[in-house]
């Protein structure tokens, strides 16, 4: 027996057998031309072809894994239209006189490492995009067939790394699981797996060879560990953690309908965090009261031009109706940082977390914030839409939204449009929100504190950089006391205090939130009825005495 310990993406057990996935490996001759205008319009043609396959991607990624997780695919499209792009590969072809495929190979690589090079995360995430649509074209110039990862029966896919593409056409009834070598946490694959739910590793030193492939495997997703040919006693073991994992899950579906309220009596709010209405399904088949993140970028994201009013009207109007008179809580625009979007043509920042993001947008650029509003306010009328502005660091802020909704409801009204008066609230997710929410809490009506945020500016640590991993602490002292902190200020102003960052879904840490008065927990939608499964076990005032 062999044991190999990767990064956990998901949990869960997986048994089977191993399958190791290899591209195909394109030898890439450079051959002299001599017709370079019938060059380019091979190169052409076998770009219209790539794009093509991008949109039947597009669409059965949008089917299985929704819009946000299917947007990857568009960006491909867009990259393969890119002029920069484009004008490489014609330069090299006509200047060297030589063939498309080594044009491509050379663009691609260039490309590649000039995205690697870049300070910004998310630029650095864009050199495994150029690399996967270079190998597309050159397997289309080539005549060759895509890599596939089918098989005849459920198998471990083993591999040294998955582009999205390849993780998206994974036949999910096929693929028990899926172990890399190479990846990242914040990868596109990464955040696919999550939503497919498939236990998977990454970061795995594991060999590609006969010495895996065809062999019996465990993938262990809690702990992060595959076993190759496992022994009786590990395969024993295994098989009945697998069980255990399985009758959890299915005690968990006995939660369904039952009220969040803990052996003494504290109630608490258990919602949902969603990308699009796509995860709408989820959130009802998971029993969320609530939607306590819409995270709006997303439509913002998927568009290569600014959302009209009416575009965003129909996708709030959805969410608000589908919820039937649950609260949805829908965050304003939310980008900047590493989620960027190029049609708002931001200049490079050196350091964009702490840069022009968010609610500075929105209020330096009005005609997008007002015309988000307004679709917001006129869908308040279908349901119980709050809204929530991120990024929030001082009075004057809320005092200048305020002003552009008093504005956008008097528009409304003067045009007799009807809304509804829905709840004004803000993200706490800086010190500076944290330390003044006092003051703050006489401003709105409520509160959502977004951890992933307010640990990193806390902690001075980018929660992306891998390399800092073993300081990032989200259980640090001081994160613990602002949540404190926070829920008493808004508690004694009269309003509610939630949590809707990562933080939100750590079980470990449920009872600690509940000691707090958290009012509400918005999590995953698979995160829902585990914890509460912890609220309904709970007595509050017991394990205050006895921490």
């Amino acid at each position: 027996m062999k044991a190999y310990t990767g990064k956990s993406v998901f949990g869960g057990i997986a048994i089977g057998k191993i399958s190791v996935y290899k591209k195909n490996e394109h030898l890439i001759k450079r051959m002299k031309i001599h017709d370079a205008d019938a060059e380019m319009e091979r190169y052409k043609t076998a770009r219209s072809e790539a794009i093509l396959q991008l949109q039947g991607l597009y669409d059965k990624a949008l089917k299985e894994v929704g819009e946000a997780n299917a947007a990857i695919f568009e960006v491909h499209q867009m990259m393969l239209e890119d002029d920069d792009y484009n004008k490489s590969v014609e330069n090299i072809v006509r200047n060297q006189e030589v063939n498309a495929e080594y044009a491509v190979a050379m663009t691609g690589d260039n490309f590649a490492q000039m995205f690697a090079s870049m300070d910004d995360d998310y630029m650095r995430e864009r050199a495994a995009d150029v690399k996967d649509i270079s190998e597309r074209l050159i397997t289309v110039l080539s005549g060759s067939e895509d890599s596939s990862a089918d098989s005849k029966e459920p198998v471990i896919i083993v591999a040294d790394d998955l582009a999205p593409s390849e993780t998206v056409q994974l036949d999910k009834d096929m693929v028990l699981s899926f172990v890399t070598v190479h990846g990242s946490l914040n990868s596109h694959t990464a955040i696919l797996a999550r939503t497919m739910a498939i236990p998977a590793l990454i970061g795995t030193p594991i060999p590609l060879d006969e010495t895996v492939d065809g062999k019996l495997g465990i993938v262990d997703g809690i702990t992060g560990i595959i076993y190759v040919d496992p022994d009786e006693d590990t395969l024993i073991e295994m098989q009945k953690k697998q069980a255990e994992e399985t009758e959890k899950k299915n005690l968990l579906q006995t939660l369904k309908g039952r009220e969040n309220v803990t052996l003494d009596g504290q109630k608490v709010m258990l919602y949902a965090n969603i990308g699009n209405i796509k995860d709408l399904a989820t959130v009802i088949q998971n029993d969320a009261g609530g939607i306590g993140l819409f995270r709006s970028e997303f439509i913002y994201l998927e568009n290569d031009h600014y959302p009209t009013e009416e575009e965003q009207f129909q996708i709030y109007k959805k969410v608000a109706e589908t919820m039937a008179g649950k609260r949805v809580i829908i965050r304003t625009l939310d980008i900047g940082a590493d989620k960027q979007c190029d049609y708002f043509d931001m200049e490079h920042e050196e350091n964009p977390a702490l840069g022009y993001r968010a609610i500075r947008i929105c209020l330096t650029r009005p005609e997008i914030f007002k015309t988000q509003l307004r679709a917001l306010f006129r869908a308040s009328a279908f349901g119980k839409i709050a809204i929530m502005y991120p990024m929030i660091t001082s009075i004057s802020e809320i005092k200048k939204i305020q002003e552009m909704v008093a504005l956008v409801k008097a528009e409304l009204n003067m045009e007799g449009i009807e809304h509804d008066n829905p709840e004004q609230g803000i993200m706490i997710e800086t010190p500076a929100a944290a330390i003044i929410s006092d003051e703050l809490a006489k401003e709105v009506d409520f509160f959502s504190i977004g951890t992933n945020d307010l640990t990193q500016y806390t902690l001075a640590i980018d929660r992306q950089n891998t390399k800092l991993d073993e300081f990032y602490d989200p259980h640090h002292p001081a994160i613990l006391r602002m949540i404190s902190i926070v829920v008493e200020n808004a508690h004694k102003a009269g309003i509610w205090a939630g949590i809707c960052g990562e933080l939100g879904a750590d079980q470990s840490l449920t009872k600690e939130f509940l000691a707090m008065g958290v009012d509400e927990l918005s999590v995953s939608p698979g995160s829902i009825l585990p914890i509460r499964k912890i609220v309904l076990e709970t007595n509050v005032e017991e394990y205050k005495a006895g921490k």
